[in-house]
């Protein structure tokens, strides 16, 4: 089953030539995350995307429209409606996990690159 993504519309996600658009590794992340879920069943998708129009239709009519829009912030913020609306999370687990990791140094973000220096502790493979 995969997630039926609206190409056009207030839910659609960003694309260039027709491919997903991810500025930063958590936008990808915070996709799956919602894709993953509605594929194991937790969740329908029409649900999910009525969660995203109305976060979409929130932030255009706020008063803070001045600040950039940012989509995949509104998806996740969906995500956590869904998640909180089937008590499946709470909103109190979210602030937390929220404040963890926005305390995480900037660069801790993993890449393909394989450019960072520290131990994961469970990794087999050591650099010199």
């Amino acid at each position: 089953m995969t997630a039926p993504l609206d190409i056009e519309g207030p839910a659609a996600p960003p694309r260039s030539n027709g491919e997903l658009v991810f500025a930063e590794p958590w936008e990808g992340r915070a996709f799956a995350m919602a894709v993953s879920l509605y594929e194991a069943g937790a969740f329908t998708w029409p649900r999910f995307q009525a969660a995203l129009i109305a976060r979409i239709a929130a932030r255009e009519t706020a008063l803070t429209r001045d600040e950039p829009f940012h989509y995949y912030r509104l998806w996740l913020a969906a995500l956590e409606d869904v998640l909180v609306g089937l008590c499946a999370v709470s909103t109190d687990e979210v602030n937390t996990r929220a404040h963890t990791l926005a305390r995480r140094h900037p660069g801790h973000d993993h890449r393909d690159d394989h450019d960072h220096d520290h131990d994961h502790g469970s990794s087999s493979r050591h650099r010199p």
